[in-house]
């Protein structure tokens, strides 16, 4: 874990964002227009909306990665996160977690939100140990997901 380095947006990344993501998405629900939107189009959709997007790279091999939705004055939205299933279970989830949660500090946050969906039992569970707290999702935000999580930064 020591060697594993948490790095900034690069357009250089892009490929990594969409495959490490769209493998987990197509493999237990299918891909909303959104989804599509941010793979194919993360500077327009999230970076120059204000959000960032991160990284975590061992060696020459990206194998996670998370990003921030702005979805409000001082909110920012946890989208996107993803570890490659070879590097599952090493810690990576929270180490991006972590630095996602200092960088919405950082960027002004004050309110951090999450959506996901029962079935993600590990993912609920690094964000439980993160301090994310459940509370009542609404109606119709997202087709997939039937969880909300927030935290105070």
């Amino acid at each position: 874990m020591d060697q594993v380095r948490i790095l900034p947006y690069s357009p250089a990344y892009n490929s990594a964002f969409k495959a490490i993501n769209q493998s987990w998405v197509e493999s237990l629900f299918s891909l909303e227009p959104f989804d599509i939107e941010q793979f194919e189009r993360p500077e327009e959709t999230i970076i120059k909306t204000g959000g960032t997007i991160i990284f975590a790279k061992l060696g020459e091999e990206i194998l996670g990665t998370v990003a921030l939705y702005k979805s409000g004055d001082d909110t920012f939205e946890m989208i996107k996160m993803g570890v490659d299933p070879k590097a599952q279970g090493r810690g990576i989830g929270m180490l991006l977690g972590k630095s996602i949660i200092a960088k919405a500090r950082e960027m002004g946050g004050k309110k951090l939100v999450l959506y996901s969906n029962t079935k993600l039992k590990a993912a609920l569970h690094i964000y439980e140990k993160l301090g994310f707290r459940s509370v009542i999702p609404e109606e119709g935000k997202y087709c997939r997901c039937d969880v909300k999580m927030e935290m105070d930064l």
